[in-house]
């Protein structure tokens, strides 16, 4: 898949013209057009091969144009003219989280500094805050930033990694010499970022199956290759993948093993230790006058059995109180991707969505939704396209219209409203009230102090027409880090209020996080999942808000997305 590579060259087209000054707009562009690309679940290149580039979000045909340039030839003339313009280490410090283009400039113009070793070094000694517009305050965030960047480059967003991951899964998966085949470590935790990759396989001609893995088209480096193990550097960030051969009778043993997290293994080891076993990647012992002999390993469920414990998913194996629950049956019952029964934040053609109302709800149907809402962007908001009061009357129509056609899905009218600097929302109450679903957002601001961010967000829950906050920490991977509020406070409010928090499923947000989930549950605080899909193929990623909600020990009740239509249309006229 190109996805990654087309989305990079735009992203960092954007950056380069911010450096250069150029139109807003046109940056803006770029930007729009990398993110809806990077989080395609299909290959831009099917959509290339069809001609169907310009149906994608913000690709007129000009970007089509470039697009297919790029997958032909692996980069863009303007790219690589770009480039030549502005010097390389600036593009670099572009990458930092929060600084922008006209700080990076003013850097580089005043004190020559072009790359991010010397900007570190300038900003720790305080020559930095020498110029104008520069404080104490600016240095600090800027080694955030660099330090942000640092983890970033050493982990894979979880969207990216299970795109490789199944890359490799699939084929070695119908090859006849493999009889079990799973992915393990914080892939299958669905961690949020991932260090590297683990796969194990059971088979009696590991040869053939290192001979495959090791030539598989996503493959950039073979670091290792050997019988029972190979490793490799894959995908465009070439992030680590290892195959390991294991034995059958040991392969729930060796899955449970390399799932970790470490520390639930190391629970589990003093657990074993404590009913005198030993347990390890080739199975549980049974410790008897100096002798050991094997008692569970096959699968994982009968190593659960022998410790008298419920089988533990392993989105809950970070050692956060699950052992010590499960040994009680007293485990979370955790929701399931069947259990969602809508979308609740969708964006159609009234904003800067490519479909229409009743190709979402047809495409919601399909899904097997009993309903979906159209949460477009507010009037403020002209970037997005924001709707007008007269639009949103129109669209108000057009949704009473399609739900009197439809009778497997009802459309809820929604908006996602801007939450402006003083707190107040973009669109009055008396066209709030016209909406089934009102979710309000921050889109600007994220640089504000602590308190007057909280502030907003604490004035928009209050409002009696909010039902929801949408991407509450506001964070996007590579972008920016999440703002600072006092998510205690919110919580407090958002409970007093009756206000949900989004788990925003966008894969570049997963936002609330899963530790912001549980600190959600614990509050009585419900969570509602939205896609934020802007063409019809990003509604599939509710599979990744799903993920982070087990991880966050999410049941039926805690999410709004789990409730019949009727329960739902009650709570939002509460």
């Amino acid at each position: 898949m190109k996805n990654k590579l087309v989305a990079d060259i735009f992203r960092e087209i954007a950056k380069l013209l911010e450096l250069k000054g150029e139109n807003p707009f046109r940056i803006r562009a770029y930007e729009k057009a990398s993110q809806n690309i990077e989080s395609l679940t299909q290959d831009v290149e099917v959509f290339a091969k069809e001609n169907k580039l310009t149906s994608l979000p913000g690709i007129g045909q000009d970007l089509a144009n470039k697009i297919k340039e790029i997958i032909k030839t692996g980069t863009l003339t303007q790219y690589e003219k770009l480039k030549k313009e502005v010097p390389k280490g600036l593009l670099e410090m572009m990458e930092i989280p929060g600084l922008g283009p006209k700080t990076v400039k003013l850097i580089y113009e005043k004190l020559k500094i072009d790359s991010i070793g010397k900007l570190e070094e300038a900003a720790k000694s305080g020559k930095l805050r020498k110029l104008d517009g520069i404080r104490e305050k600016t240095e600090e965030n800027i080694l955030k930033g660099i330090s942000l960047l640092k983890k970033g480059r050493e982990r894979t967003p979880l969207y990216l990694a299970l795109k490789i991951a199944e890359g490799f899964l699939e084929p070695l998966r119908q090859m006849k010499e493999v009889e079990k085949i799973e992915v393990a470590g914080s892939v299958r935790r669905r961690k949020e970022t991932i260090r590297d990759i683990d796969i194990l396989i059971v088979s009696k001609n590991p040869s053939e199956v290192m001979d495959k893995f090791v030539n598989l088209s996503y493959v950039r480096e073979v670091l290792a290759k050997g019988e029972t193990k190979s490793s490799v550097r894959a995908g465009e960030n070439e992030i680590q993948v290892d195959l390991r051969v294991v034995e059958k009778e040991s392969f729930g043993s060796a899955l449970m093993y390399f799932t970790g997290s470490k520390a639930f293994n190391i629970k589990l080891r003093q657990l074993a230790s404590k009913d005198g076993y030993k347990i390890n990647e080739y199975g549980v012992f049974a410790l008897t006058k100096g002798k050991e002999k094997k008692v569970a390993g096959r699968t994982e469920e009968e190593i659960f059995e022998l410790f008298k414990m419920p089988f533990v998913a392993p989105e809950l194996r970070e050692d956060r109180g699950e052992v010590e629950l499960a040994l009680k049956n007293k485990l979370p019952k955790i929701i399931d991707r069947k259990d969602i029964k809508g979308d609740l934040h969708v964006h159609s053609k009234y904003s800067d969505g490519t479909s229409t109302i009743k190709d979402i709800a047809l495409y919601a149907e399909r899904m097997g939704y009993q309903y979906v809402g159209i949460c477009d962007h507010s009037q403020g908001l002209k970037v997005a396209g924001g709707v007008s009061v007269k639009d949103v009357y129109a669209k108000i129509e057009e949704v009473r219209k399609i739900n009197r056609q439809l009778k497997k899905v009802k459309v809820l009218c929604g908006t996602e409203v801007d939450i402006l600097n003083d707190g107040s929302l973009d669109y009055p109450d008396s066209v709030l009230k016209e909406f089934d679903l009102v979710i309000a957002a921050i889109h600007s601001g994220f640089k504000q102090p602590q308190h007057q961010l909280t502030k907003r967000i604490v004035s928009a829950c209050k409002n009696k027409y909010v039902h929801v906050i949408a991407h509450p920490t506001g964070r996007l991977f590579g972008v920016r880090d999440s703002y600072e509020i006092d998510f205690d406070e919110i919580l407090k409010v958002a409970s007093d209020y009756q206000v949900a928090l989004e788990l925003n499923c966008f894969p570049q947000r997963l936002d609330l996080n899963d530790i912001n989930c549980m600190r959600a549950r614990a509050k009585k605080v419900k969570i509602a999942l939205g896609t934020d899909a802007h063409i019809l193929d990003q509604m599939l990623n509710m599979d990744l808000g799903v993920s982070v909600a087990r991880r966050g020990w999410l049941e039926k009740e805690d999410v709004l997305n789990c409730w019949s239509l009727d329960k739902l249309l009650k709570w939002l006229k509460k």
